[in-house]
């Protein structure tokens, strides 16, 4: 969330943000409704003085006549109170909900654009497939290494098992970016999935994607990511500056309903409703070069682990209209899948400055005790079992066997194919 007096101050930088972003948000109006909230609140702050003040002079004068008259015009007063606190709870909830509704001022380095379509390479690595590929669905399947058809029997659409080297090559995969992450300064967490929704409102996935979650019947929601309850452990707390960069990798199970994509991708691993994923989070102080550089710093991760596995991908900076609300800057990874001859995304890294800090209420005090919301970054290290995707597919050999990426093979027994 901003700032209401940033947003005061630079209005219009915030309204072309949204215009940027494609978000439809009306600033004027906002800003007339603090205007309106400020002008109760202050009213209803001076009443209530005026009633403390006058209760203390109820209590302390003798007179039993002056006494029955100041009850009664408090009486009137009191009355007035109530009517005037019901408006400012209905015009505040107003104004909070657009709040809510007011996107965080893209970087001027994000292009312009309305979809994923039109995001913008910026690099590509590795070399693409030479001979007819198969795709992944019929390598894995005649390799044993996945069972959708009983996937969907007992889940339904987009059901699967990754069953025997399907399942040995995903631990391998976390085992291997437990320990490239762990090597770049990456706390693990393992976090709770099942969150309050408050703390979807704090990453700011809501309001605006509610139909993609799975909600309980208590009203809680499964996350989709453990950015989620990863930013919402500090929320509330003021943490140590000393600390700074804190660095996590989460690791969690996560749900994603789909809703939107029904008809998209529906033959094996690409979008599939529960999956795995490790995901960086990093909290800083409040500066953006240092934001910047972070962020930089948490793409490259991704780029290199990639690398490390010898996959083909390419690197696009989001555009304004592929930005989350609260995302200042976003660069997503994409891996080559050679059946499709083209790049699916494995993940995204994005900076916030203090936008979600702000909504959680994570501080910290600087040198001179002045209190300060944190910047936050995120990243996808790795999701599973999409990554199998492109790896099963580039590593697949005419033989139809798939040889295990070298960094992997120690997790593997030592295997050097699977087949």
């Amino acid at each position: 969330m901003l700032d209401i007096k940033f947003i005061r101050e630079n209005k219009e930088i915030v309204q072309e943000g949204a215009k940027k972003k494609r978000v439809e948000v009306d600033i004027e109006k906002l800003i007339t409704l603090d205007d309106e909230r400020l002008k109760i609140l202050k009213e209803v702050e001076e009443i209530r003085g005026e009633v403390n003040k006058v209760s203390n002079d109820i209590g302390r004068n003798q007179d039993q006549a002056l006494k029955v008259q100041l009850i009664e015009e408090m009486r009137v007063v009191k009355e007035d109170l109530k009517n005037k606190e019901e408006k400012l709870k209905t015009v505040t909830e107003e104004w909070q909900k657009i709040m809510l509704e007011v996107p965080n001022v893209p970087d001027i380095s994000v292009p312009n654009g309305n979809t994923d379509a039109e995001n913008q390479e910026i690099k590509t690595w590795g070399e693409k497939f030479k001979f007819e590929p198969k795709d992944h669905v019929e390598i894995m399947t005649n390799l044993k290494m996945v069972d959708f058809e009983r996937g969907a029997k007992v889940h339904g659409f987009r059901g699967y098992y990754l069953i025997n080297d399907g399942a040995r090559l995903s631990f391998a995969i976390w085992n291997y970016a437990m320990d490239f992450f762990g090597d770049k300064g990456f706390s693990p967490i393992i976090p709770p999935v099942i969150v309050r929704k408050q703390n979807l409102y704090g990453t700011a996935h809501l309001p605006g994607d509610v139909e993609d979650f799975y909600v309980t019947q208590d009203g809680d929601v499964l996350a989709g990511t453990a950015e989620v309850p990863l930013m919402g452990m500090h929320s509330g707390e003021i943490l140590d500056k000393k600390l700074f960069p804190i660095k996590y990798l989460g690791f969690s199970p996560c749900f994603r309903r789909e809703a939107g994509s029904h008809g998209k991708d529906i033959k094996g691993l690409i979008r599939v409703h529960e999956f795995y994923k490790l995901e960086q989070v990093v909290l800083c102080e409040a500066n953006h070069e240092i934001s910047v550089k972070l962020h930089e710093e948490l793409n490259r991760n991704i780029e290199e682990f990639i690398e490390s596995l010898d996959i083909p991908y390419h690197t696009v900076i989001n555009c304004g209209g592929d930005l989350g609300l609260g995302q200042v800057k976003k660069y997503d990874i994409e891996l080559w899948v050679p059946k499709e001859g083209k790049y699916r995304e494995i993940g995204s890294a994005s900076y916030f400055h203090d936008f979600q800090c702000r909504r959680f209420g994570i501080r910290y005090k600087d040198e001179e005790g002045k209190m300060h919301y944190a910047h936050s970054l995120n990243s996808t290290a790795i999701p599973t079992p999409r990554i199998l995707v492109s790896l099963v597919e580039n590593y697949q050999q005419p033989n139809g066997s798939v040889k295990i990426p070298e960094v992997l093979r120690k997790y593997m027994g030592g295997k050097e194919f699977i087949k």
